[in-house]
């Protein structure tokens, strides 16, 4: 109920942090997240800071708003977030920076909440939903490389 991809960036942690924590230009990466905005009271990386991401499922549909929560900001090594309410959360992403040869190793990361009703779905999606969620983490990470590379 977890997965991770990792691409090594030719720039500095420092580079790398301004695109993972700005979720306001995840619209540029992502290919299930078009757009994403702080919600009122927040303007940035901070844990318990709010904003809420544009959806498309899979690229194509349907598309919702989701709620989500900084549960952890390291600047320049962790930036992770939850999906879904106080009360119930669902997923988790995030994204670590190692530094790493002149460059920094960037890991985009999900997991799932261990509830039931995640289990059941991992149980019956997991593969299909794993498969595309390492294809979007690597989609993600190859256009924020394109643009901390330039």
């Amino acid at each position: 109920m977890k997965g991770h991809v990792s691409v090594w960036m030719e720039a500095p942690p420092a580079k790398v942090w301004d695109l993972v924590s700005d979720v306001t230009r995840i619209g540029e990466f992502s290919p299930e997240t078009f757009e994403a905005r702080w919600r009122r009271g927040y303007d940035g990386p901070a844990v318990g800071a709010k904003f809420k991401g544009h959806v498309k499922r899979n690229g194509v549909g349907p598309t919702y708003w989701s709620a989500c929560t900084v549960t952890a900001c390291e600047p320049e090594r962790l930036f992770e977030f939850a999906v879904g309410t106080d009360d119930v959360k669902v997923n988790n992403w995030g994204y670590r920076l190692e530094p790493q040869d002149g460059g920094t190793l960037v890991t985009e990361y999900f997991r799932l909440e261990p509830s039931l009703p995640m289990r059941l779905y991992w149980m019956l999606l997991g593969p299909l939903r794993g498969r595309t969620n390492a294809k979007g983490m690597r989609t993600t990470l190859e256009r924020m490389k394109e643009v901390v590379e330039r």
